[in-house]
Protein backbone atom coordinates (compact mmCIF):
# COMPACT_ATOMS: atom_id res chain seq x y z
CA UNK A 1 0.00 0.00 0.00
CA UNK A 2 3.07 2.29 0.76
CA UNK A 3 4.49 1.63 -3.07
CA UNK A 4 1.28 2.63 -3.87
CA UNK A 5 0.82 5.48 -2.10
CA UNK A 6 4.07 6.73 -3.27
CA UNK A 7 3.15 6.46 -7.52
CA UNK A 8 0.33 8.50 -6.42
CA UNK A 9 2.01 10.90 -4.57
CA UNK A 10 4.83 11.39 -7.46
CA UNK A 11 1.69 11.34 -10.25
CA UNK A 12 0.00 14.17 -8.80
CA UNK A 13 3.55 15.85 -8.62
CA UNK A 14 4.14 15.96 -11.71
CA UNK A 15 0.95 16.64 -13.09
CA UNK A 16 1.42 20.09 -11.50
CA UNK A 17 5.01 19.91 -12.90
CA UNK A 18 2.94 19.52 -16.37
CA UNK A 19 0.47 21.42 -16.08
CA UNK A 20 2.56 24.65 -15.18
CA UNK A 21 5.13 23.89 -18.47
CA UNK A 22 2.52 23.37 -20.66
CA UNK A 23 1.35 27.23 -19.53
CA UNK A 24 5.12 28.00 -21.66
CA UNK A 25 5.12 25.28 -24.06
CA UNK A 26 1.44 24.53 -25.40
CA UNK A 27 0.22 28.00 -24.82
CA UNK A 28 3.17 30.41 -25.37
CA UNK A 29 4.99 27.71 -27.75
CA UNK A 30 8.41 28.13 -25.61
CA UNK A 31 10.14 25.01 -25.08
CA UNK A 32 11.63 25.84 -21.53
CA UNK A 33 14.43 23.15 -20.09
CA UNK A 34 14.64 24.84 -16.51
CA UNK A 35 11.60 24.17 -15.13
CA UNK A 36 13.42 21.51 -12.67
CA UNK A 37 15.35 24.33 -11.60
CA UNK A 38 11.71 26.29 -10.51
CA UNK A 39 11.18 23.01 -8.87
CA UNK A 40 14.41 22.90 -6.73
CA UNK A 41 14.17 26.62 -5.96
CA UNK A 42 10.23 26.11 -4.75
CA UNK A 43 11.84 23.12 -2.50
CA UNK A 44 14.98 24.55 -1.35
CA UNK A 45 13.09 28.43 -0.37
CA UNK A 46 10.78 26.81 1.70
CA UNK A 47 13.07 23.96 3.52
CA UNK A 48 15.72 27.03 4.60
CA UNK A 49 13.08 29.05 5.79
CA UNK A 50 11.07 26.54 7.93
CA UNK A 51 14.38 24.50 8.81
CA UNK A 52 16.98 27.40 9.51
CA UNK A 53 14.71 30.06 10.27
CA UNK A 54 11.85 28.87 11.89
CA UNK A 55 9.19 29.82 9.55
CA UNK A 56 5.96 28.41 9.33
CA UNK A 57 4.71 26.35 6.05
CA UNK A 58 2.37 28.92 4.63
CA UNK A 59 4.89 31.80 4.79
CA UNK A 60 7.58 29.80 3.89
CA UNK A 61 5.21 28.47 0.97
CA UNK A 62 4.63 31.62 -0.28
CA UNK A 63 7.78 33.60 -0.36
CA UNK A 64 9.08 30.18 -2.05
CA UNK A 65 6.51 30.89 -4.95
CA UNK A 66 7.37 34.62 -5.14
CA UNK A 67 11.33 34.05 -5.10
CA UNK A 68 10.73 31.60 -7.80
CA UNK A 69 8.08 34.17 -9.78
CA UNK A 70 11.31 37.39 -9.19
CA UNK A 71 13.78 35.17 -10.73
CA UNK A 72 11.75 33.78 -13.33
CA UNK A 73 10.69 37.42 -14.13
CA UNK A 74 14.49 38.46 -13.93
CA UNK A 75 15.53 35.66 -16.16
CA UNK A 76 12.56 36.08 -18.54
CA UNK A 77 13.69 39.43 -19.87
CA UNK A 78 16.72 38.42 -22.01
CA UNK A 79 15.40 34.80 -22.56
CA UNK A 80 12.16 36.25 -24.38
CA UNK A 81 14.33 38.16 -26.43
CA UNK A 82 15.81 34.75 -28.36
CA UNK A 83 13.76 32.68 -30.52
CA UNK A 84 13.59 29.03 -30.45
CA UNK A 85 16.81 27.12 -30.16
CA UNK A 86 18.05 30.03 -28.72
CA UNK A 87 15.51 30.53 -26.09
CA UNK A 88 15.97 26.85 -25.06
CA UNK A 89 19.88 27.51 -24.47
CA UNK A 90 18.93 30.47 -22.37
CA UNK A 91 16.83 28.04 -20.11
CA UNK A 92 19.44 25.37 -20.07
CA UNK A 93 21.81 27.65 -19.10
CA UNK A 94 19.92 29.15 -16.19
CA UNK A 95 19.11 25.16 -14.88
CA UNK A 96 22.80 24.42 -14.63
CA UNK A 97 23.47 27.76 -12.71
CA UNK A 98 20.69 26.84 -10.02
CA UNK A 99 22.27 23.11 -9.50
CA UNK A 100 25.43 24.46 -9.55
CA UNK A 101 24.11 27.06 -6.96
CA UNK A 102 22.45 24.30 -4.82
CA UNK A 103 25.82 21.75 -4.80
CA UNK A 104 28.24 23.89 -4.04
CA UNK A 105 26.97 26.39 -2.03
CA UNK A 106 27.25 24.10 0.93
CA UNK A 107 27.12 26.30 3.76
CA UNK A 108 23.54 27.31 2.88
CA UNK A 109 22.36 24.37 1.14
CA UNK A 110 24.47 21.51 2.23
CA UNK A 111 25.28 20.50 -0.96
CA UNK A 112 25.47 16.78 -1.82
CA UNK A 113 24.82 16.35 1.52
CA UNK A 114 21.09 17.26 1.27
CA UNK A 115 19.39 18.81 3.99
CA UNK A 116 17.42 15.56 6.32
CA UNK A 117 14.46 16.20 8.73
CA UNK A 118 12.06 18.71 6.88
CA UNK A 119 8.64 18.79 8.85
CA UNK A 120 5.56 17.54 7.75
CA UNK A 121 3.39 20.65 5.94
CA UNK A 122 1.39 22.42 8.88
CA UNK A 123 -0.85 25.02 8.88
CA UNK A 124 -4.11 26.53 10.58
CA UNK A 125 -3.50 23.25 13.12
CA UNK A 126 -3.57 20.75 10.41
CA UNK A 127 -0.54 18.90 10.36
CA UNK A 128 -0.29 16.12 7.04
CA UNK A 129 1.78 13.45 9.93
CA UNK A 130 -0.50 10.76 8.49
CA UNK A 131 0.60 9.51 4.65
CA UNK A 132 -3.12 9.51 3.97
CA UNK A 133 -3.35 13.11 5.30
CA UNK A 134 -0.38 14.19 2.94
CA UNK A 135 -1.60 12.61 0.19
CA UNK A 136 -4.76 14.50 0.88
CA UNK A 137 -3.02 17.63 0.98
CA UNK A 138 -0.91 17.33 -2.37
CA UNK A 139 -4.42 16.17 -3.93
CA UNK A 140 -6.32 19.45 -2.62
CA UNK A 141 -3.42 21.55 -4.36
CA UNK A 142 -3.35 19.36 -7.53
CA UNK A 143 -6.57 20.10 -7.89
CA UNK A 144 -6.14 23.75 -7.11
CA UNK A 145 -3.65 23.73 -9.60
CA UNK A 146 -6.03 22.39 -12.26
CA UNK A 147 -8.36 25.03 -11.43
CA UNK A 148 -6.12 28.18 -11.79
CA UNK A 149 -4.63 26.78 -15.27
CA UNK A 150 -8.16 25.82 -16.16
CA UNK A 151 -9.78 29.45 -15.49
CA UNK A 152 -6.09 31.36 -16.70
CA UNK A 153 -6.21 29.65 -20.28
CA UNK A 154 -10.06 30.37 -20.05
CA UNK A 155 -9.88 34.03 -19.93
CA UNK A 156 -8.66 36.22 -22.75
CA UNK A 157 -5.42 36.25 -21.86
CA UNK A 158 -5.31 32.49 -22.42
CA UNK A 159 -6.84 33.16 -25.63
CA UNK A 160 -4.12 35.87 -26.29
CA UNK A 161 -1.64 33.89 -25.26
CA UNK A 162 -2.08 30.94 -27.84
CA UNK A 163 -2.75 33.91 -30.70
CA UNK A 164 1.19 34.85 -29.97
CA UNK A 165 1.74 31.13 -30.01
CA UNK A 166 0.12 30.47 -33.65
CA UNK A 167 1.03 33.92 -34.55
CA UNK A 168 3.38 36.45 -33.33
CA UNK A 169 2.79 38.68 -36.37
CA UNK A 170 -0.72 38.47 -36.61
CA UNK A 171 -1.02 38.60 -32.87
CA UNK A 172 1.14 42.34 -32.80
CA UNK A 173 -0.85 43.74 -35.65
CA UNK A 174 -3.78 43.29 -33.28
CA UNK A 175 -1.68 45.22 -30.62
CA UNK A 176 -1.48 42.81 -28.52
CA UNK A 177 2.44 43.27 -26.68
CA UNK A 178 4.22 39.20 -27.42
CA UNK A 179 6.75 39.93 -25.28
CA UNK A 180 4.97 41.22 -22.45
CA UNK A 181 2.30 37.51 -22.71
CA UNK A 182 5.71 35.52 -23.33
CA UNK A 183 7.32 36.86 -19.92
CA UNK A 184 4.60 36.77 -17.99
CA UNK A 185 3.55 32.91 -19.14
CA UNK A 186 7.11 31.70 -18.02
CA UNK A 187 6.77 34.00 -14.97
CA UNK A 188 3.66 32.18 -14.07
CA UNK A 189 4.84 28.63 -14.82
CA UNK A 190 7.71 29.14 -12.75
CA UNK A 191 5.74 29.97 -10.05
CA UNK A 192 3.83 27.44 -10.46
CA UNK A 193 6.17 24.90 -10.43
CA UNK A 194 7.56 26.03 -6.97
CA UNK A 195 4.47 24.55 -5.40
CA UNK A 196 5.10 21.10 -6.13
CA UNK A 197 8.88 21.72 -5.31
CA UNK A 198 8.18 23.14 -1.74
CA UNK A 199 5.67 19.79 -1.45
CA UNK A 200 8.06 17.23 -2.44
CA UNK A 201 10.37 18.69 0.05
CA UNK A 202 7.28 17.85 3.01
CA UNK A 203 6.78 14.85 1.62
CA UNK A 204 9.98 13.70 1.24
CA UNK A 205 11.42 14.67 4.36
CA UNK A 206 14.80 15.32 2.46
CA UNK A 207 16.13 16.63 -0.34
CA UNK A 208 19.10 17.40 -2.56
CA UNK A 209 20.37 18.58 -5.55
CA UNK A 210 19.93 15.36 -7.63
CA UNK A 211 16.52 15.78 -7.34
CA UNK A 212 16.55 19.18 -9.72
CA UNK A 213 18.85 18.15 -12.29
CA UNK A 214 18.95 18.81 -16.55
CA UNK A 215 17.70 15.06 -16.42
CA UNK A 216 14.63 16.40 -14.43
CA UNK A 217 13.75 19.08 -16.58
CA UNK A 218 13.86 16.74 -19.83
CA UNK A 219 11.51 14.49 -17.64
CA UNK A 220 8.96 17.28 -17.24
CA UNK A 221 9.35 18.43 -20.92
CA UNK A 222 8.56 14.43 -22.30
CA UNK A 223 5.54 15.05 -19.55
CA UNK A 224 3.83 17.53 -21.69
CA UNK A 225 5.47 16.87 -24.94
CA UNK A 226 4.40 13.24 -25.13
CA UNK A 227 0.82 13.56 -22.54
CA UNK A 228 0.52 16.68 -25.13
CA UNK A 229 0.44 20.37 -25.06
CA UNK A 230 -2.11 23.37 -25.35
CA UNK A 231 -4.77 21.80 -23.03
CA UNK A 232 -5.46 19.98 -19.83
CA UNK A 233 -5.60 16.85 -20.17
CA UNK A 234 -2.27 16.66 -22.18
CA UNK A 235 0.05 16.79 -18.96
CA UNK A 236 -2.51 14.44 -16.80
CA UNK A 237 -1.53 12.08 -18.93
CA UNK A 238 1.66 12.66 -19.54
CA UNK A 239 1.94 12.22 -16.00
CA UNK A 240 0.43 9.04 -15.60
CA UNK A 241 1.97 7.27 -18.52
CA UNK A 242 5.48 8.48 -17.82
CA UNK A 243 5.68 7.37 -13.95
CA UNK A 244 4.20 4.25 -14.65
CA UNK A 245 6.19 3.56 -17.15
CA UNK A 246 9.08 2.56 -15.34
CA UNK A 247 7.12 0.81 -12.74
CA UNK A 248 5.68 -1.66 -15.05
CA UNK A 249 9.26 -3.08 -15.87
CA UNK A 250 9.38 -3.86 -12.26
CA UNK A 251 7.52 -6.44 -12.84
CA UNK A 252 8.95 -7.74 -16.01
CA UNK A 253 11.80 -9.45 -14.35
CA UNK A 254 14.52 -7.28 -16.07
CA UNK A 255 17.58 -6.67 -13.57
CA UNK A 256 17.86 -3.11 -12.24
CA UNK A 257 20.56 -1.90 -13.77
CA UNK A 258 18.91 -2.42 -17.55
CA UNK A 259 15.24 -1.65 -16.23
CA UNK A 260 17.03 2.20 -15.76
CA UNK A 261 18.32 1.87 -19.20
CA UNK A 262 15.03 0.29 -20.85
CA UNK A 263 13.26 3.17 -19.09
CA UNK A 264 15.57 5.66 -21.08
CA UNK A 265 15.11 4.00 -24.74
CA UNK A 266 10.85 3.59 -24.05
CA UNK A 267 11.27 7.61 -24.03
CA UNK A 268 13.47 8.08 -26.43
CA UNK A 269 11.31 6.08 -28.79
CA UNK A 270 7.97 7.47 -27.41
CA UNK A 271 9.49 10.54 -28.01
CA UNK A 272 10.26 9.55 -31.68
CA UNK A 273 7.47 7.87 -32.41
CA UNK A 274 4.79 10.79 -31.87
CA UNK A 275 7.22 13.35 -33.14
CA UNK A 276 6.37 11.34 -36.41
CA UNK A 277 2.98 10.01 -35.82
CA UNK A 278 0.75 12.41 -33.68
CA UNK A 279 2.91 15.36 -33.24
CA UNK A 280 0.47 16.64 -30.67
CA UNK A 281 0.93 14.10 -28.06
CA UNK A 282 -1.59 11.30 -26.62
CA UNK A 283 -3.89 13.72 -25.62
CA UNK A 284 -3.01 17.65 -26.66
CA UNK A 285 -3.81 19.56 -29.17
CA UNK A 286 -0.87 21.45 -29.96
CA UNK A 287 1.31 20.10 -32.61
CA UNK A 288 5.07 20.19 -32.54
CA UNK A 289 6.01 20.40 -36.16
Amino acid sequence: MNYLFHIAVMILLYIMLGLSLNIVIGYSGLISLCHAAFYGLGAYTSTLLIVKAGWPFLPSAIAAIILTGLLAWILSYPAVRFHDDFFVLVTLGFQMIVFSVLYNWTDFTRGSFGIPGIPRPSFFGFTANSPWALGLLVGLFTLLVIFIVYRLLQSPYGRALQAVRDDEIAARSLGKDVAFFKRSSFIIGGMLAALPGLLFAGYASYIDPTSFTINESIFIACVVVIGGAGNLRGPIVGAVVLVLLPEILRFVHIPDGIAANMRQIIYGLSLMLLMRFRAQGIAGQYPFD
